[in-house]
C-alpha cells in the first residue's frame, strides 16, 4: 500500500478526517478484540485515557509517534490500520480484496497471518497463516472455539496434548481454551484459513 495514506505533511497519521475516522474505530475494535481496557492501552502507549478515548471517537488529531506506540501496544504492524481509500461503498464491512487484507507479520515466530474478515466487530474472524518451513507458534491458548482448513502444505497441530499432522485439504476444530500449537514441518510454506469466535486480533 502506497505510504501517501501513512502519513502528510503536518506528520499526522492520515491526510484527511476520513481517514482518521476509520482509524479511530479500528483503534477501538482492535483493543477490544484482544480484551484490554482503554487504561490497558493508555498506559502502555504512555497517554492518557481521556486522549485515547478522543482518537477512538474521531475527535483528536492522531500524530504518527502516537500511533507507533498504540500500534505496538496491540502487536501489529502500523500498516494495520491504512486501507485503499476507494473501497466501494456497497463493499464496506462485507467484501476484502485480495490486494486490501491487513496483515501481521511475526518475523520471530516465522508466521504472516492476513485478515480475510473486513472488521474484528462482528462475532467471528477470518485468517489466512502464511507460516515459513520449520516455524513454530509455541504453545497458547484463549477464549472461544476455532477451527481451519489447510490450503498447501503440511500442518502439525498439538491440541491438549494430542499431535496431529494435516495436509492440504484437511480441515479441523476445536476449543481455543485448550492448549494448542501449530508448526511447519515440511519443506515448503503451509498456508491455513482459520475461523475463530470471538475475534482475537
Amino acid at each position: 500500500m502506497p505510504p501517501r495514506t501513512v502519513q502528510n505533511a503536518e506528520g499526522w497519521a492520515s491526510e484527511d478526517h476520513q481517514n482518521e475516522d476509520v482509524i479511530g474505530a479500528q483503534i477501538r475494535e482492535l483493543r477490544k478484540a484482544k480484551g484490554l481496557t482503554l487504561q490497558d492501552v493508555a498506559d502502555a502507549a504512555g497517554i492518557s485515557v481521556g486522549y485515547l478515548s478522543q482518537i477512538e471517537r474521531n475527535q483528536s488529531k492522531l500524530p504518527i509517534g502516537v500511533l507507533k506506540k498504540i500500534s505496538t501496544t496491540l502487536g501489529v504492524q502500523i500498516n494495520w490500520f491504512f486501507h485503499a481509500s476507494d473501497i466501494p461503498a456497497d463493499e464496506k464491512d462485507i467484501i476484502v480484496r485480495a490486494n486490501n487484507r491487513r496483515k501481521l507479520t511475526f518475523t520471530q515466530l516465522g508466521i504472516q497471518e492476513e485478515l480475510l474478515s473486513p472488521n474484528l466487530s462482528g462475532p467471528l474472524e477470518m485468517l489466512m497463516s502464511t507460516i515459513d518451513v520449520g516455524a513454530d507458534s509455541g504453545d497458547y491458548s484463549h477464549e472461544g472455539v476455532e477451527a481451519g482448513l489447510v490450503i498447501s502444505g503440511t500442518l502439525d497441530l498439538w491440541v491438549a496434548g494430542q499431535h496431529f499432522r494435516l495436509n492440504a485439504g484437511d480441515s479441523f476444530s476445536f476449543k481455543s481454551t485448550e492448549v494448542h500449537r501449530c508448526a511447519n514441518p515440511g519443506d515448503e510454506p503451509t498456508k491455513v484459513v482459520w475461523i475463530i469466535t470471538p475475534p482475537q486480533y
